[in-house]
C-alpha cells in the first residue's frame, strides 16, 4: 500500500515540477498533454544589435547603366541614368525589328518636367513580299 502512495505522490510531483529538458520545442502531438518539458536553454544576455542612423531627408541620388547583347534572340539594348536631387539624366538604345536603332536621350526636373529626344540610326530594312500565282485550274480537271 505505501509502495502505492509513494509512486502516486511520485508522479505527481514529476508532472507539477517540470525540469528544463533541452529540446527543439517539438512535442509528441498528444493534445496539449506535456510529459516534463521545461524552457529551452537560454543564456543569461540578450544579443547586442549595432543601430546606425539613416538620414531619410537625404537628397536621392543614384546612377546606374546595364545592359543586354543577346547574338542568339538578337536583343541588344543599353540603358544609363543619373539622378541628382530632383533631375534625372539618362538615355537608353534599342534594336527595332527593321533592324536600325532607336536611342533615347531624356532629362526630367520639376521646372521642365519630362522631356526625351528620339534619334535613329541606320536604315529601315523591311521583307519584300513574295506573291504567289494562283494554281491554274487546269491542273485540278
Amino acid at each position: 500500500m505505501m509502495l502505492k502512495v509513494f509512486a502516486v505522490f511520485t508522479l505527481a510531483f514529476v508532472t507539477t515540477h517540470s525540469i528544463p529538458i533541452l529540446s527543439d520545442g517539438l512535442g509528441l502531438g498528444l493534445s496539449g498533454l506535456s510529459l516534463g518539458h521545461g524552457p529551452l536553454l537560454t543564456l543569461g544576455h540578450t544579443p547586442v544589435v549595432a543601430h546606425k542612423t539613416i538620414d531619410y531627408h537625404a537628397p536621392p541620388k543614384y546612377d546606374f547603366e546595364y545592359g543586354v547583347s543577346d547574338h542568339h534572340t538578337g536583343d541588344n539594348k543599353e540603358q544609363k541614368e543619373v539622378r541628382h536631387g530632383d533631375v534625372v539624366q539618362g538615355e537608353y538604345s534599342l534594336k527595332e525589328p527593321d533592324g536600325t536603332i532607336r536611342i533615347v536621350k531624356y532629362t526630367a526636373d520639376d521646372h521642365n518636367g519630362f522631356n526625351a529626344v528620339v534619334i535613329r540610326k541606320g536604315h529601315a530594312v523591311h521583307p519584300s513580299v513574295i506573291h504567289h500565282q494562283a494554281l491554274s485550274k487546269d491542273l485540278f480537271s
